[in-house]
C-alpha cells in the first residue's frame, strides 16, 4: 500500500468523515472540494439513500439476503448494521477487491457467522457470485439483494458494465432486487473535471453516465416507485431540493 497515492475509497472516506485516509487522500477531497464545497454533501446523500433502500428491502420486500458488491471502508449505519436492526438474523457478503478495505471489513464488519467480507472485483461476476464464502451465506435459489452503491461509475465503458450487470441479474432469483446509484452527466465541467483527476490519480477513473443509460443497468428489473431519482429524493420527506453540482442519482430494480 503506497499512502503517497489517493485512493478511492479513502477520499470517500474522508468526504464522509470518516479517519481511514492519508495526506494524498485528503489533497486529493480538497481539490474536488475547492471546485464543489458540495461534494461532501453529495457522499452524504449517497449513504442515506443507501440506508432508506436497505430498510425498504427488510421491511416492505421482505429481503434477507444482501450482497454488497464495491462495499468501500467501513463507516456509520454500514449495511449489515440497518439490515439486522430491521430484522435480527439478515445475512450480509460484503465485496470488494481493494486489500485495504477488505482488511478493514474483516476486522469491523465480519464480527458475527451472518456477516463475511470477500476479496474480488465486481467487473468479474463468477469471483464474486461462485467465491466459497459468497456461497456458504448466501441462497441463490432465494431473493438476494444486490447493491453497488457509487461503484459502477468507476467501471469504464470498454470494461462494458451492460454485460457485467446482465451476469448478475441472470443469477438472481425472481423476486431478487439490484440497487444502484451513480454519478449523472449532469455536473458542470470544471466540477466533473476536478473529480475525474482525482479519481485517475487514485487508479480509479470515473465515468458520470446519461440516466437513461444507468436505467439501462437493471435490463428487465421493474424499478420500484419513485424509480430511477437523485438520490435525494429516494422514499425520502418531500422538500424543495437545491440543484448540487455532482448529481448522483439512485434507484432499485425488482426481478419478475
Amino acid at each position: 500500500m503506497n499512502t503517497g497515492i489517493p485512493n478511492g475509497a479513502r477520499i470517500y472516506d474522508y468526504m464522509l468523515g470518516g479517519k481511514d485516509n492519508f495526506e494524498a487522500d485528503r489533497q486529493a477531497a480538497e481539490a474536488m472540494l475547492a471546485q464543489n464545497p458540495q461534494a461532501s454533501q453529495t457522499a452524504r446523500d449517497n449513504r442515506a439513500f443507501l440506508g432508506r433502500a436497505v430498510r425498504y428491502l427488510v421491511e416492505e420486500a421482505g429481503i434477507r439476503q444482501f450482497l454488497d458488491i464495491g462495499t468501500g471502508l467501513p463507516t456509520q449505519q454500514n449495511v449489515h448494521e440497518v439490515a439486522q436492526a430491521c430484522a435480527p438474523g439478515v445475512r450480509v457478503v460484503y465485496v470488494d477487491h481493494d486489500p485495504m478495505v477488505v482488511i478493514h471489513a474483516r476486522a469491523l464488519l465480519a464480527t458475527d457467522d451472518d456477516v463475511k467480507v470477500v476479496e474480488a472485483d465486481l467487473r468479474r461476476p463468477r469471483d464474486v457470485l461462485d467465491n466459497p464464502i459468497t456461497r456458504g451465506l448466501l441462497d441463490f435459489e432465494q431473493p438476494v439483494a444486490v447493491l453497488m452503491a457509487a461503484i459502477l461509475h468507476f467501471v469504464s465503458d470498454e470494461e462494458d458494465p451492460g454485460a457485467i450487470l446482465a451476469e448478475y441479474r441472470r443469477a438472481l432469483a425472481p423476486g431478487s432486487h439490484l440497487l444502484i446509484s451513480h454519478t449523472a452527466d449532469e455536473s458542470p465541467e470544471h466540477v466533473m473535471a476536478t473529480a475525474k483527476q482525482g479519481f485517475r490519480l487514485a487508479g480509479s477513473p470515473l465515468t458520470p453516465r446519461k440516466r437513461s443509460d444507468i436505467a439501462a443497468f437493471f435490463g428487465d428489473f421493474e424499478l420500484v416507485e419513485p424509480g430511477l431519482t437523485d438520490v435525494r429524493s429516494w422514499r425520502a420527506p418531500q422538500a424543495d431540493l437545491p440543484a448540487l453540482p455532482w448529481v448522483i442519482v439512485g434507484g432499485v430494480g425488482r426481478k419478475p
